[in-house]
């Protein structure tokens, strides 16, 4: 079953339109250059809005360990994700399952790249930029190779008109929003998180249907 998060939560009432649309995780922002940032305190109050079964994500950036280790002090987190240059052995250290994001570009080799990170629990696709983070661009699909070794999120310029498509040609185990459901940097839309949700969930009934058919 096709996974569903949305990331970049900062508000209160994202949180609950995130929940009431149906997404599988919620996902904050622990890199403080992002507009996107929030603190651990912060994060742990909004955590507190999800409800049981609805996973709690923390996305870090080349942090010092010892501030994600003070991050779970603070934050209800299920799993982490990083994003930076982190190797396996910095992922692992936290005892947490953890997702690795990859930034793709031709000539990139994500099969060799995801053989680094054996114990990941995925291994997250989004488009590279100068900074860390996809800026809100799509990349180009077929840089995707078959024969991944474990699930795959596709993130990256994703919004509700055009996430059917890359279900559809991907077929990803997960998908991974932030800027395609926002009215402003950091400030998500209500009705663009329904109108994403509700498309993604069309295309993986799709999916299905056309599996098992």
């Amino acid at each position: 079953m096709l996974r569903i998060k949305i990331c970049g939560l900062t508000r209160d009432e994202d949180v609950r339109a995130a929940v009431d649309a149906g997404a599988d995780a919620l996902g904050f922002v622990f890199y403080p250059p992002s507009p996107r940032h929030v603190e651990p305190d912060r994060a742990a109050r909004l955590a507190r809005l999800a409800p049981p079964f609805v996973s709690v994500v923390g996305l870090f950036v080349n942090a010092e360990p010892c501030r994600v280790h003070e991050t779970l002090a603070a934050a209800p987190l299920h799993l982490l994700q990083f994003h930076g240059d982190e190797d396996e052995a910095y992922c692992r250290q936290f005892g947490r399952p953890y997702i690795k994001a990859a930034r793709m570009r031709p000539g990139f080799d994500l099969l060799q790249y995801a053989a680094r990170f054996p114990s990941a629990q995925a291994i997250l696709v989004d488009a590279f930029v100068d900074a860390y983070g996809g800026g809100g661009r799509t990349f180009d699909w077929n840089l995707i190779p078959p024969g991944l070794p474990g699930p795959l999120v596709l993130s990256g310029g994703l919004d509700a008109g055009n996430v059917g498509e890359a279900i559809a040609r991907v077929r990803p185990a997960a998908v991974d929003v932030s800027s395609g459901v926002e009215s402003a940097r950091g400030v998500k839309d209500a009705a663009k998180i329904h109108a994403f949700i509700a498309a993604a969930r069309a295309a993986a009934t799709d999916r299905s249907f056309s599996e098992t058919g």
